[in-house]
């Protein structure tokens, strides 16, 4: 490995050598041992971490941690208002979406008019309602589905922010 390379390779691994979270393998003793810029940079990682290590650490002011999580809790509970109100609007535009379908399919089929056809068809037997109702189930069976496994996400999502 070119002496570039390695300095490349050890420029992430400065710092957790400088404080001793990391213990350098053989070519990366030797390259400290031999490059000067790299030498001066592990020296001048490890003088900030002494600096550091020596300044005194500030005592927080009284309540500081309970009006931490304070802030935390309203920027959660704020966040979790916003997800409901996406959450609703979603399930009222998925609720439209099915009534606007359902109002289009029985306006395909002509049940939605109230007309002696519609009369017919109720008069004629279940068999012909069947057979013209027949077709959308598998849509309605659907819309069912996913409006129910919304709802069990958002209690399961309710219940785990909790």
């Amino acid at each position: 490995m070119t002496s570039d390379a390695m300095c490349t390779a050890l420029a992430d691994d400065i710092d957790a050598i400088a404080v001793g979270e990391l213990t350098p393998d053989a070519a990366a003793a030797a390259h400290l041992s031999t490059c000067a810029a790299c030498r001066a940079e592990l020296e001048e990682a490890r003088r900030l971490d002494k600096l550091l290590r020596e300044r005194p650490v500030p005592t927080p002011a009284p309540g500081f941690t309970s009006r931490t999580i304070q802030r935390i809790q309203k920027a959660g509970w704020r966040r979790e208002q916003i997800v409901d109100w996406i959450f609703n609007s979603a399930l009222i535009a998925a609720a439209l979406l099915v009534a606007a379908g359902l109002w289009i399919a029985l306006e395909h089929t002509g049940l939605s008019s109230l007309s002696r056809d519609a009369l017919d068809i109720f008069a004629g037997g279940a068999t012909t309602l069947a057979q013209k109702v027949t077709p959308s189930l598998p849509l309605y069976a659907g819309a069912t589905g996913l409006l129910v496994v919304a709802l069990g996400l958002w209690w399961w999502a309710s219940d785990a922010a909790l």
